[in-house]
């Protein structure tokens, strides 16, 4: 489970954005919320369950698993914010990568930097979801 704060404030706003984006999100902000949501859950598990020496391999295959499924939706919809949360789901595993392959324990820079990217995905969905209700507010009036 997280045990710093900032992850458990940081998790806990991109629940909260991801259950306003299937709620008043149009399909692309749903289908991407929901690879988000599913992102954010199956971590908080894989931390939980998974020992310590089978963590990062963990994660790579569920960020891996996370672009597979917003690829999908980039190729369906293809919106501003999916691709910049692509291109920041490809920093994540690209630093996840970096930090196995040399395997450098996890420190304050892969904290910082992982907490950075997430925060920018979570403020790339809300940004698309509060677009889409500008959106379909305009066309009802």
């Amino acid at each position: 489970m997280p045990t710093s704060l900032i992850v458990w404030i940081f998790s806990l706003i991109g629940l909260g954005v991801c259950l306003l984006s299937l709620w008043k999100g149009q399909a692309s902000e749903r289908l991407g919320a929901w690879c988000i949501l599913a992102n954010l859950l199956v971590t908080i598990l894989a931390t939980t369950l998974l020992s310590p020496d089978m963590r990062p391999i963990g994660q790579l295959v569920i960020d891996a698993a996370t672009a597979l499924g917003l690829l999908f939706v980039v190729l369906r919809f293809g919106s501003l914010w999916l691709g910049a949360v692509m291109l920041l789901y490809a920093a994540q595993f690209t630093l996840h990568s970096f930090y196995f392959v040399t395997s450098r324990p996890t420190d304050n820079l892969h904290a910082a930097v992982n907490n950075i990217d997430f925060l920018a995905v979570i403020v790339c969905l809300a940004a698309g979801t509060l677009i889409s209700i500008h959106r379909q507010r305009r066309a009802a009036a």
